[in-house]
């Protein structure tokens, strides 16, 4: 069983030709998507999708690039939108320090709502880090102490050092297509440490396709690729490849019957 951790199909890259795209994830072998909300603006669409289709979830979330879009955001609201039916994570959310698209100070007060959204209620937190990793394993071991809560670092490329520090909280880490490109040693490095029961595999589609599609348009269907990269990074069959991540993705997202 295969399963795409990580999409947004609601994305406008997607307009002309969703269903097809969908389409060709399940004749890929693709048995469940997560359909990722990077706006409350866009959650409708995203939790439509959801409903629409018995073999897509989603989140709700704010990603930091959109976080200047709701300074006040309340974990109450958060909370409330994760109550619907198909609803199985928060986020995504988190730092990025990279771009910088909203203040850093609104990145973290909003990434802490979002925190306090996944105490609420239960659901694992759906992170997205990129040059911030002083701050985000700061955030994370501060509000840990606090309170704890469950977390995914999707499609991670950061550090070891902030890796190991998430790994101590009981992260998730999800792989993505980058895994695959030539000048990513350092990620795969980072790929052969994970704890090797929380590993899942996402396209973060439609951006990032994986070799021998990079450059193009990405799509659930490619992460096959994604797949085979981290069974040969970890050297372990395709096939315990498929049976690990599958385990760990319903470890993770428990609000996900399984089959």
């Amino acid at each position: 069983m295969i399963v795409d951790s990580h999409v947004n199909l609601h994305a406008p890259q997607f307009d002309e030709d969703r269903d097809a795209v969908i389409a060709r994830a399940r004749e890929a072998g693709v048995a469940l998507m997560v359909e990722i909300s990077d706006r409350l603006a866009t959650f409708e669409a995203t939790h439509e999708l959801a409903m629409a289709h018995p073999d897509i979830w989603c989140t709700v979330g704010v990603h930091p690039h959109e976080a200047k879009e709701d300074p006040d955001l309340s974990p109450q609201t958060l909370a409330e939108l994760a109550s619907r039916p198909r609803v199985v994570g928060i986020g995504e959310c988190g730092l990025d320090f990279h771009y910088d698209l909203s203040p850093r100070d609104v990145q973290l007060k909003v990434f802490r709502a979002h925190i306090e959204a996944a105490r609420l209620t239960g659901l694992p937190l759906v992170i997205h880090t990129r040059e911030a990793d002083e701050a985000m394993a700061e955030t994370l071991r501060e509000e840990h102490a606090a309170k704890p809560f469950r977390l995914l670092m999707h499609c991670y490329t950061s550090g070891p050092e902030l890796a190991r520090t998430a790994a101590e909280l009981g992260a998730f880490f999800s792989v993505s297509g980058i895994a695959t490109f030539k000048a990513a040693e350092e990620v795969r490095a980072v790929i052969r440490d994970m704890p090797a029961d929380r590993i899942i595999v996402e396209t973060d589609c439609p951006y990032l396709a994986p070799v021998p599609h990079r450059g193009r348009r990405n799509e659930p269907a490619l992460v096959v690729h994604v797949l085979d990269k981290l069974a040969e990074i970890r050297g372990w069959s395709r096939e315990e490849a498929e049976a690990r991540t599958t385990h760990a993705f319903f470890e993770l997202f428990d609000r996900i019957p399984r089959p």
